[in-house]
C-alpha cells in the first residue's frame, strides 16, 4: 500500500482540524455527567477559536522529535514535560512530582497515581500516528513511550488503542476494521477492551445511543462528569442518573468506549459522529476531539464540512505550553503544523518505508490487511536514514510488563530493572531488585556481561555486589540477577543505588540510577 505527499498531507491536515473541531465543541461540556443535545459550537467564535489543551503537548513531542527523532522515549519526554508543559494538575501533577524525585518513567506514571487510568494521554497519540501513517506497530511503541510518563494501566491503553486505530487510517478505512486493529493491541482481559466491546455490542444490537450510555458507563465506571458534585449527592442518587459509583481518577475505559461509540453510531458522517460523542457527556472535549482527528484522517481535510472548518479559520490556540522557554515553535495554524510533521516524518519512518526521492515525489509504503493488527510475540526492525534500529522487544511483552520495570538502552544492550511493584523500601525488611540484560539485536554476540552495583554508606549487600554472567545472542536470551540488600542502617529517606553493566572486550558501559524511598 502506498500513500503519495498530496494524499498524506491532505490527511494529516484533516487530523489537526478535526482534532480542533471536536474540542471546540466538546469544550464547554467537559466535566458534566449530562446529556448535551447540542449541535454546533456554542462559544462566540467572532475573535477566534478558544484553546485547546489537547493539541497543546503533542507540540511539546513534536519539538522533541524534532531535536532527538526516532532516538526520542519516555525519558526525553520526561524532560520535556519539565520544562514546557506549565499545568500540574491531577495526572500531569503527579508525574511531574514522580519526575522530580527520581522516579524515572514507566514509574514516574504509576506511584501514587490516582489518575494514571484517566483521559490525560489518549488525546495525544495523534502526534504518533501522523508520524508512522500506516505503521500502526511503529505508533504505538512511541504511544507507550509518550502513555507511561504519567499513566500506566487503561490510561495507558486508551493511547494505545488510538494510536493503532489512527496509524492505520491513514491506509484503512472500514471503521470496524480500524476498531478491531486498535484492540489487537491492548490486553485482552482489560477494561477498556470490555468498554470499547460494550459499545460494540450496544450499536450491533440497535440499542438506543443514550441506553448505550448507561451501559457503557456501567460496564466501566468513571467520575468525571461528577467532579464537581458533592459525594454525599451522589451517593443517595443525586444527578448520577442511576450510573454507578467508579473510582476516583478511573476515566479513561468509559470515555474512550464513548469516543467509539459517537463513531458507530454515527456510522462515520464526521457531523453526526462528532455531535453524538460530545452528546454523552463526561471528557467531552477529549472524545469529540479524538473522534475528529480520527475522522480527519479517514476524510481528509478537504472533504470536511465546510460548516465546522470554516468558523475556526485553520487557526488553533494553545494554554498549556510555556512560551517563556525556549526550545518549542508554537504553530498558529493546522496548516503549519501540518507542514512540520510532514518534514520531519520521512526522518522519523526511514528510508525503507518512506521514498523522498521516488519518481512520482514522495512515495511512502504502508502496511495493509492483516498486517495492521498486532503480531504478538514479535519484535520488529526499522531503518532510519539506512542505519538500522531495533526494537527486540514484542509489542505485546512491552505494554504487558508493568509499570515497575524500567528500560534502559545502551549501544550494545538494554538493560531492565525490575522494581519488584514498590519504589519503597523499610526498616527490618531486605530489598530486592531483579536486573536483566539483553543484547541489542544488530550488536549481539555471544559474550559475559559484568553487573556491579554501587551503593552508599548504610546499605549491606546480601547478595555479591558484582556478577559476571554469559549472555547469549539467541533471541529471547539474557543474563539475570537478583540484587538483595539491606538498609537498616542507612539514614536517609532517598536511596539512590547505581547499577553499572559492562560487557567483556567492549568499551560502553550502561549506569543505571535506581531511586527507592523510605517507607
Amino acid at each position: 500500500m502506498k500513500l503519495n505527499r498530496k494524499q498524506y498531507q491532505d490527511k494529516v491536515r484533516g487530523c489537526w482540524i478535526g482534532k480542533n473541531a471536536g474540542g471546540v465543541l466538546g469544550a464547554p461540556y467537559e466535566c458534566l455527567r449530562q446529556i448535551n443535545r447540542v449541535d454546533f459550537y456554542s462559544q462566540d467564535l467572532s475573535m477566534g477559536p478558544p484553546a485547546n489543551d489537547d493539541l497543546d503537548l503533542q507540540i511539546v513531542w513534536l519539538a522533541a522529535v524534532e531535536k532527538y527523532g526516532r532516538r526520542v522515549n519516555a525519558s526525553i519526554l520526561g524532560e520535556y514535560w519539565l520544562s514546557y508543559i506549565i499545568p500540574n494538575w491531577v495526572e500531569y501533577g503527579t508525574a511531574k512530582a514522580n519526575l522530580r524525585a527520581g522516579l524515572v518513567p514507566p514509574l514516574s506514571g504509576e506511584v501514587a497515581n490516582v489518575y494514571k487510568n484517566s483521559n490525560g494521554c489518549f488525546i495525544r497519540s495523534e502526534i504518533w500516528a501522523c508520524l508512522a501513517p500506516g505503521h500502526p506497530e511503529i505508533a504505538v511503541r512511541y504511544a507507550y513511550e509518550d502513555a507511561c510518563v504519567d499513566h500506566a494501566g487503561e490510561g495507558l491503553y486508551g493511547e494505545i488503542f488510538f494510536a493503532a486505530v489512527q496509524s492505520a487510517a491513514f491506509v484503512e478505512s472500514d471503521h470496524r476494521k480500524l476498531i478491531s486493529i486498535g484492540l489487537s493491541y491492548i490486553p485482552e482481559e482489560c477494561m477498556m477492551r470490555k468498554a470499547i466491546e460494550a459499545a460494540i455490542s450496544c450499536y450491533e444490537q440497535g440499542t438506543d445511543l443514550y441506553e448505550a450510555r448507561k451501559i457503557i458507563h456501567n460496564t466501566a465506571p468513571g467520575t468525571f462528569g461528577i467532579q464537581g458534585q458533592r459525594l454525599k449527592d451522589i451517593q443517595t442518587g443525586g444527578d448520577n442518573e442511576g450510573m454507578e459509583l467508579g473510582m476516583p481518577g478511573f476515566d479513561a475505559p468509559e470515555n474512550v468506549a464513548f469516543t467509539v461509540a459517537g463513531w458507530l453510531y454515527g456510522e462515520g458522517d464526521f457531523e453526526k459522529s462528532i455531535v453524538f460523542a460530545n452528546s454523552l457527556g463526561e471528557d467531552t472535549d477529549c472524545t469529540a476531539a479524538t473522534l475528529g482527528a480520527t475522522l480527519g484522517i479517514l476524510l481528509g481535510a478537504e472533504a470536511l464540512p465546510e460548516k465546522w472548518t470554516a468558523p475556526l479559520d485553520d487557526r488553533i490556540v494553545t494554554m498549556c505550553i510555556d512560551l517563556t522557554s525556549k526550545g518549542v515553535w508554537t504553530p498558529k495554524t493546522a496548516t503549519e503544523l501540518t507542514d512540520r510533521v510532514i518534514r520531519i516524518m520521512p526522518g522519523f519512518l526511514g528510508v525503507e518505508y518512506c521514498d523522498i526521492l521516488a519518481p512520482q515525489g514522495m512515495e511512502i509504503t504502508c502496511l495493509e490487511g492483516e498486517e495492521l493488527f498486532c503480531q504478538k510475540g514479535t519484535g520488529f526492525l526499522y531503518q532510519l536514514n539506512s542505519h538500522c534500529i531495533d526494537e527486540e522487544i514484542p509489542l505485546d511483552k512491552l505494554i504487558g510488563q508493568g509499570s515497575y520495570v524500567v528500560r534502559n538502552d545502551f549501544p550494545a544492550m538494554h538493560v531492565y530493572v525490575d522494581y519488584q511493584d514498590s519504589v519503597f523500601f523499610k526498616k527490618g525488611e531486605n530489598r530486592c531488585l531483579k536486573v536483566s540484560v539483553t543484547n541489542a539485536f544488530y550488536l549481539n554476540e555471544q559474550q559475559w556481561v559484568s553487573i556491579k552495583v554501587h551503593v552508599p554508606e548504610g546499605v549491606e549487600m546480601i547478595s555479591p555486589s558484582c556478577v559476571e554472567l554469559p549472555l547469549n545472542n539467541l533471541s529471547g536470551s539474557c543474563a539475570e540477577t537478583m540484587i538483595e540488600f539491606n538498609a537498616d542502617m542507612y539514614q536517609g529517606a532517598r536511596l539512590e543505588l547505581l547499577i553499572q553493566c559492562s560487557l567483556s572486550g567492549r568499551h560502553s558501559q550502561g549506569i543505571v540510577p535506581v531511586v527507592l524511598k523510605r517507607m
